[in-house]
């Protein structure tokens, strides 16, 4: 057996092939969607693999569907809707010829009204650029936002256009002139697919599960669920066993309990357990890489505090603690919250920033499993007990 010298634990990149767990569900539904006209979105907290589900999608696409193409968008950077327009005209017409001649043909045929500069580098697929004058832009933002339905039957194809940290676009000035924009044009078009979403679950929420905003009713609304522990026990062994290495079921375990099944926290723990492990995994190497990855976090998690209130802070250590009655006298007494308004005031920031939700008990509860942990050490001095959580 030719075992694996590298880690087969991914964090911090989108992970789409063999470090891919247990999404089959979530995965044929959303290509089913998407290839038969359905636009989806797709919500959960962030680092739930949303990004990797959808490269998986789109790689499945790409291979089996010929008559398919596909666009993926990060608008992570796009701070005004020039660049926005820029950036979706550019990748729409990239999508569907591998020629960069062809992209210059259909750059003038389908954008002549906006008279584009396009730019082309001597590597014209890593540098191939098109600008657009702001008043025109104004002028054609219909047909620009319809460029890819009237390709798409120009040429006979499907368009399936998929838009990450698409909340970041409300950040924008005149963003519900063009969200409104966005939903008349989109609805309409019959040859193209929208899968949009993003890092920011709240934003998300308000964006399409509010019923005054244009959005709202959009596509189909996916929230995306944890990988069930089981799933994540039978990957963290097979991913041992594939690189020579091994970890018994109950030590297996204690990864997505301690990250309460967090997708990308279980791939970092369990990159520190396997990296630890000589040939076979140890409670103790299992505490220290739990020390190991609170510590890499850390610099993460002290710049959240910093820009925090000391009562958001205090809030935080009465939710840690499991208090029922946020806003009751002795809760706020000992938390030092201030009043029932200081404390529905900063509930709302953290809930706003996805550091806190209601849980189905309705307490509130972290969303980041491991600035959990971070918190609770820093201000409580105590560290999960990995022997302790084996006798549960």
């Amino acid at each position: 057996m030719n075992h694996e010298k590298y880690s087969p634990f991914i964090f911090g990149n989108t992970v789409s092939d063999n470090a891919y767990t247990n999404r089959e569900n979530e995965a044929l539904k959303l290509k089913q969607n998407l290839l038969g006209g359905i636009n989806t979105i797709i919500i959960s907290p962030r680092r739930w693999g949303k990004s990797s589900l959808v490269e998986r999608v789109v790689l499945e696409i790409n291979k089996h569907e010929k008559r398919a193409k596909t666009v993926l968008l990060d608008l992570f950077t796009v701070n005004s809707d020039l660049e926005f327009f820029e950036v979706y005209t550019r990748e729409i017409i990239k999508s569907t010829s591998t020629k960069w001649e062809d992209w210059m043909h259909d750059a003038k045929k389908f954008l002549g009204q906006l008279v584009p500069t396009i730019h082309v580098g001597v590597n014209p697929h890593l540098d191939f650029n098109i600008k657009l004058e702001a008043e025109k832009v104004k002028e054609f933002a219909d047909e620009i936002l319809n460029l890819p339905e009237r390709i798409a039957l120009e040429k006979g194809i499907r368009i399936i256009i998929c838009l990450d940290e698409f909340q970041n676009l409300s950040n924008m000035s005149n963003y519900e002139q063009l969200e409104k924009k966005m939903r008349a044009v989109w609805q309409r078009q019959k040859h193209v697919s929208y899968c949009l979403y993003g890092s920011k679950k709240h934003m998300l929420e308000d964006i399409f599960n509010n019923a005054s905003k244009p959005f709202y009713r959009f596509g189909d609304l996916m929230i995306l669920p944890k990988i069930s522990e089981e799933s994540w026990v039978k990957f963290i062994q097979a991913s041992f066993r594939k690189s020579g290495k091994q970890i018994t079921k109950n030590l297996a375990r204690t990864i997505p309990r301690l990250m309460k099944n967090h997708s990308w926290y279980v791939q970092q723990l369990s990159h520190y357990v396997w990296n630890q492990s000589q040939t076979e995994a140890s409670i103790d190497v299992v505490q220290n890489a739990l020390s190991e990855l609170v510590f890499a976090n850390q610099p993460l998690y002290q710049r959240e505090i910093e820009g925090m209130s000391t009562t958001q802070v205090n809030l935080l250590k009465a939710i840690i603690q499991q208090e029922k009655q946020l806003t009751s006298v002795s809760v706020m007494r000992n938390y030092t919250l201030g009043t029932p308004r200081n404390v529905s005031k900063n509930r709302a920031i953290l809930e706003g920033r996805d550091m806190i939700q209601k849980n189905e008990n309705g307490l509130y509860e972290f969303l980041d499993p491991a600035f959990e942990i971070w918190f609770r050490k820093q201000y409580f001095g105590v560290l999960w007990d990995v022997k302790t959580l084996l006798g549960d």
